[in-house]
């Protein structure tokens, strides 16, 4: 792909594989945070190759990838995780037993696996998706190396 800049100047390098400002694509998390990809560059024609529609990719994979921040976000509504985090913040910072006798680890150890469980399931659709367009990719990227060399088959000798 050959990406150009403004005038008919060549665009710089992470322009061509990146795409260009402003980005076209955003999703904007449960956590609040808002990701944002471009439509153009050689990066966005892949996606578009390997897993068919663009968007619908981005979307999928950007909350698929933010599911356990998602489920941390969740632990703060819990009275017994923000009980545990109290008790952690009043401990001097450099008291690692008094940090252990918090019990911080262990609540978060017990409730986050609940609370990811939760976000998975209400993100079903999302993860379906995933997988999807994830496999699809994968056949399509196995049908485009079928027959080229790997880098470990010796070209044949020329005679």
């Amino acid at each position: 792909m050959t990406a150009r800049g403004t005038a008919g100047q060549p665009a710089s390098q992470e322009d061509a594989l990146f795409g260009r400002d402003p980005a076209e694509l955003e999703v904007t998390l449960a956590t609040g945070y808002t990701v944002r990809t471009h439509t153009d560059g050689c990066l966005a024609q892949a996606h578009r190759h390997l897993y068919g529609e663009q968007a619908r990719w981005f979307r999928a994979e950007v909350t698929v990838n933010n599911l356990r921040p998602e489920a941390q976000a969740r632990l703060k509504d819990d009275p017994r995780y923000r009980a545990a985090l109290a008790r952690r913040a009043a401990c001097p910072e450099e008291d690692t037993r008094c940090a252990r006798e918090s019990g911080l680890d262990d609540v978060r150890a017990r409730l986050e696996p609940a609370r990811l469980a939760e976000v998975r399931a209400a993100h079903r659709e999302d993860i379906a998706t995933y997988e999807r367009l994830r496999d699809r990719a994968l056949h399509r990227a196995a049908r485009l190396l079928a027959g080229r060399p790997t880098p470990s088959q010796k070209a044949p000798a020329l005679s």
